[in-house]
């Protein structure tokens, strides 16, 4: 294994680049824990993809979570569920990642978490050789279907710096989560991103 110096611009040219020498639709996963950076990563990922003549979608996994009472049925606080009853990926495969396979048909917004009720955001469609570009964290090892996947990885001793005492009770899950899915073996791109300043490419 090898690990690669780069810098934050030419990370997103070098996964840009990876996306545009495939043609016709392409799903992109960027999956990091929410201190990581995954959502700027991939907001970065829009504007060099439609300089090169790709329309984007971007769609964040937070906008599929489970309603209050399944996330929070065992406390507000619990690591397990954290990993297990957060995510939605049922409706996000369902809504989002199966049907832009086939025709560029996506739902943008399932379940506002704010007011926990539905979104009712309506149904659209992208234009042939669209990419799709959706964050969130643990999103390996769930079945989600995609052309391309994009692991943040950090140090323990970060992540618990960067969760900081409010999310503390979020490292069980994040540990849980390296142990059983192994996101930094099965992701296509790992970035390492201990100092954010000074991002590493993990070559395998």
């Amino acid at each position: 294994m090898l690990v690669r110096p780069t810098t934050p611009a030419a990370l997103v040219a070098h996964v840009a680049d990876l996306v545009r020498a495939e043609p016709g639709r392409r799903r992109v996963l960027v999956d990091g824990a929410h201190p990581l950076g995954a959502a700027a990563l991939a907001d970065a990922l829009v504007e060099p993809l439609r300089a090169a003549g790709r329309a984007v979608v971007r769609v964040r996994a937070d906008d599929f979570l489970r309603p209050a009472s399944v996330r929070y049925e065992h406390g507000r606080e619990d690591p397990d569920a954290y990993l297990e009853d957060r995510l939605d990926t049922g409706a996000l495969a369902r809504e989002v990642l199966d049907p832009f396979a086939v025709d560029g048909t996506h739902l943008p917004a399932l379940w506002d978490a704010t007011r926990d009720r539905a979104t009712r955001a309506p149904r659209t469609r992208a234009p042939d050789g669209a990419v799709l570009v959706v964050d969130g964290e643990l999103l390996l090892g769930r079945g989600l279907a995609a052309d391309l996947t994009v692991h943040l990885a950090v140090r323990p001793t970060t992540l618990a710096r960067r969760l900081g005492d409010a999310h503390a009770w979020q490292r069980p899950a994040f540990a849980r989560y390296d142990a059983e899915v192994a996101p930094q073996d099965v992701a296509d791109v790992v970035v390492r991103v201990d100092d954010p300043r000074h991002p590493a490419l993990v070559e395998r």
